[in-house]
């Protein structure tokens, strides 16, 4: 049983000005999350830009974080890939390596059926015996999981839960159906943390959590012992930040937040571009609304 509730921060990954991994930041950055309340550590996803890193460099991030770590928060590491081989390979790595959790993306590019999808994950399930969390996000891979992959994978005795990203409560909804001890739900959108929390979902795989790291932990935990007013009041109270947190593609955003507070996680690596003037003003504005 995989019961990780709360607030699980996608971790970004600090670059030296030169582009290279700056792995004394990421333990600075693991030690601040530890020490704020966040439930657990998600490497290597979207926001910590493995899709511009090599292999050597995603292991020596998984290698540094389990090391920071020892075993203090669960470590989640991202592992997927459009290809089912690779992605069975990545997941055997970081197995074992030590991480206590993977997180598994549909297949990108090349898409697939229903078919497909439900042997995509199990071929990775089958392979490892550590907790998966299926993600869902279309907007990014331009495919989503269907409602009767979900019912069939949630069955897996490896297949623990589910990021959903859609955007979309109805989706969130039906597949919320298939929730049990064995298989649970994290939002994966931080504008809909409270709603998703309504519906079953255990918290959240949270970009926001990288500036508010406890606020994002106490509005997850405020909404599960019952305290659903102030859950909600925090949901709305950050709701401009979080759009700011998205104006461009994450996670821009988020990293110049970060700079902003005196964090100095570096910049991106290419496609990924410095935000214009006009969206760095906005994300000042809302950050200095709440406080940062």
């Amino acid at each position: 049983m995989f019961d990780v509730k709360g607030s699980i921060v996608a971790l970004i990954t600090p670059f030296h000005e030169d582009g290279s991994v700056n792995f004394e930041k990421l333990k600075e950055l693991c030690e601040w999350h530890i020490q704020n309340a966040t439930d657990a550590l998600l490497i290597l996803g979207t926001t910590g830009e493995s899709s511009t890193m090599t292999h050597e460099e995603d292991d020596a991030v998984v290698k540094c974080v389990l090391s920071c770590v020892q075993g203090r928060v669960p470590v989640i590491v991202g592992s997927g890939s459009n290809c089912t081989q690779t992605m069975i390979e990545k997941s055997v790595k970081y197995a074992n390596m030590g991480a206590d959790a993977l997180l598994v993306i549909s297949p990108y590019y090349n898409k697939t059926n229903t078919q497909g999808m439900i042997q995509h994950f199990t071929a990775v399930a089958d392979a490892v015996n550590k907790p998966l969390i299926l993600y869902n996000v279309p907007g990014r891979t331009g495919c989503s999981i269907s409602e009767e992959a979900i019912r069939i994978l949630s069955k897996h005795p490896n297949i623990v839960g589910i990021k959903e990203a859609s955007g979309n409560i109805s989706y969130a909804a039906n597949i919320a159906r298939y929730l049990s001890d064995d298989f649970v739900m994290y939002s994966g959108n931080d504008d809909m943390i409270v709603p998703m929390l309504s519906l079953g979902a255990s918290g959240v795989i949270s970009v926001l959590a990288n500036v508010v790291p406890k606020q994002t932990h106490d509005m997850v935990m405020d909404y599960l012992q019952g305290n659903t007013k102030k859950a909600c009041a925090a949901q709305l109270y950050y709701l401009d930040l979080i759009h700011a947190l998205f104006c461009e593609v994450n996670p821009i955003p988020v990293k110049e937040a970060l700079n902003i507070m005196g964090k100095e996680v570096g910049g991106y690596r290419l496609p990924l571009y410095e935000m214009s003037d006009e969206h760095k003003t906005l994300l000042k504005q809302c950050m200095q609304e709440v406080g940062l």
